[in-house]
């Protein structure tokens, strides 16, 4: 067997890879893998990825073939790549369209017509218990689906490894002209998309092919995923439906499309807990759309979806859709759909879903690499851990195992770490994110700076951000409804003082509060409890930006202001 001792991959036979940190050819590797495995550990030396086969699907509808994987696997390993591994491999990658979904010639109206690869393919699935009693026979030789089912037969058919692609096309929809603008309405600066948003959206739309008009784009934090979705809106030019995780996120989309492109008021309104707005370009919350009176009661504002002619659905952070729009997004699959997101990480597990209903991952761009390019900012992020006070101590050792990660965040010695680290960063522009509101409190009254949460009302939310953004108040104190699309360009120190277990997506999502481009370095810290079941989740949440090139510093009470 030849050993290559100087390359940084070693490929084991269970499927997990493993990569040397500190290889020189580590950030090209890590940029590579990350096109199909995702990162499971990350200790200093070694970090390990594994293959899913949704990993793999996502890879495969983005293009990727077999042999792009497996002969980079064995240029890169140190030793053989294991046979089963490079079959497992081949296999899953290519089960992507074995299945399609394609118009039907006679029926378009109410069918789908299935297409399977080959007649084994097509007796595999057909008998599935999964799927024989949705799947109906259509003529001689062929099967279909009734049109309602396009949803359902997608989810059924990937929880029995059979990725669908699907080729089925869509209703157009109203047409809306929408036209990008050269010139900024705000400010009266040349716009202009970025080449990397305008290549998000054209491998997105993939004009005047079937499989195009669905699928998800991933891009950092700061990066302009707005931009995409505007892109996307002009290439299409149908009426338009956003949905957008808060208020505040939803009056960042009406002003970035009235500023960027030649629409009007008159064509753009919001549909929230405030207003009730149905427009040409409509942009909605996730909470209106899942509200209900009680538990038993329906959805009252579900009939957005069915009550226009859509021609495009956006989801803003597709990585939150709820529960109850997925139920809709089954329904709504001869609408074209895009995914915005910063990762496909979800904490319910539900990737799949995301996969099979909004589409499958069409452009994601490494974040180091808008890094180097200067279009989000060059970020240092420290994990800070600190001891517990004696008598926390006793109260956590003393305590559940449920109660310890609260014990954990709470513990009162980050007060004077925060402190020190707000004063160290006077000159700066300090975001103080948290997810305990009693813990926020006492922190906005020791620095006597403002703070907002979930119950603070809108109107004095947007007062308080724009006196943040104009540099009226430099320290601004923030629970969990910061984490998603407040823009705030100016900030570029963000400390967490807790968080929500072991959740990747919520790291990923705070640490891009600080990520809009800027002159001056963006630092991120991390405050912890160490050796409490907080440094153990810490971990876990640093995974994804891990992946994504950033390390943390690990500092001590007595190192973290260097």
């Amino acid at each position: 067997m030849q050993v290559r001792p100087d390359n940084p991959l070693i490929v084991q036979g269970d499927g997990k890879i493993l990569l040397e940190a500190k290889h020189k050819k580590y950030e090209e590797v890590r940029d590579f893998l990350s096109r199909f495995a995702e990162l499971e550990a990350s200790p200093e030396l070694l970090h390990t990825y594994k293959v899913s086969p949704l990993s793999l699907w996502n890879a495969a509808a983005s293009g990727v073939k077999p042999e792009d994987i497996v002969e980079k696997l064995k240029g890169f390993s140190k030793f053989a790549v294991p046979k089963d591994v490079i079959e497992d491999i081949e296999d899953l990658l290519s089960r992507y369209g074995l299945v399609q979904l394609i118009p039907h010639p006679k029926k378009p109206k109410t069918k789908i017509r299935l297409r399977f690869s080959t007649a084994y393919v097509a007796k595999v699935v057909t008998e599935d218990p999964r799927l024989r009693s949705i799947i109906k026979p259509d003529q001689k030789r062929h099967w279909c689906i009734d049109k309602g089912h396009r949803g359902l037969f997608k989810q059924r058919a990937l929880l029995s490894r059979w990725p669908v692609q699907d080729l089925a096309g869509f209703t157009d929809g109203d047409p809306l002209d929408v036209t990008l603008s050269p010139v900024m309405k705000s400010n009266k600066k040349p716009f202009a998309p970025r080449d990397y948003q305008i290549e998000a959206a054209q491998r997105w739309f993939q004009e005047g092919r079937p499989s195009g008009g669905c699928g998800v784009v991933v891009l950092a934090c700061g990066a302009g995923k707005t931009i995409v979705g505007i892109t996307a809106m002009s290439l299409v030019q149908r009426k338009t439906l956003i949905l957008a995780t808060n208020q505040a996120s939803v009056n960042q989309w009406i002003r970035e499309i009235l500023d960027k492109t030649d629409l009007d008021a008159s064509m753009v309104g919001g549909y929230t807990g405030q207003t009730k707005e149905v427009k040409p370009v409509t942009v909605a919350t996730y909470q209106i759309l899942t509200w209900r009176r009680s538990r038993n009661d329906d959805f009252e504002h579900l009939h957005v979806f069915d009550d226009e002619d859509w021609g495009l659905v956006i989801y803003d952070e597709v990585h939150l859709l709820p529960a109850p729009v997925f139920g809709a997004t089954a329904s709504l699959q001869g609408r074209r759909r895009l995914g915005l997101t910063a990762t496909l990480i979800r904490e319910d597990g539900r990737e799949g879903d995301v996969f099979s209903l909004v589409g499958p991952k069409r452009y994601e761009l490494p974040w180091q690499r808008l890094q180097k390019r200067g279009f989000i900012a060059k970020t240092s992020c420290y994990e800070v851990r600190i001891p517990f006070p004696p008598k926390q101590a006793e109260q956590y050792e003393n305590a559940t195992s449920q109660k310890k990660f609260r014990i954990a965040c709470a513990n009162p010695a980050k007060y004077t770490v925060i402190r020190k680290l707000v004063k160290k960063h006077k000159k700066d522009n300090v975001l103080i994110i948290g997810t305990y509101v009693d813990q926020l409190v006492t922190i906005s009254k020791q620095l006597r700076a403002p703070l907002i949460t979930g119950k603070t009302p809108q109107r004095d939310r947007e007062r308080l951000f724009e006196n943040f953004r104009k540099g009226k108040s430099k320290v601004l104190v923030v629970s969990k409804v910061a984490n998603f699309s407040i823009d705030l360009p100016d900030a570029n120190i963000a400390i967490q003082v807790s968080g929500t277990f072991g959740s990747r997506q919520e790291e990923a999502q705070r640490l891009g509060r600080i990520l809009r481009p800027k002159k001056t370095e963006a630092r991120f810290y991390s405050i912890v409890t160490k050796d409490s079941k907080e440094q153990e989740f810490a971990h876990n949440r640093q995974m994804f930006l891990t992946e994504q090139g950033y390390r943390y510093h690990i500092k001590t009470e007595d190192t973290y202001l260097v």
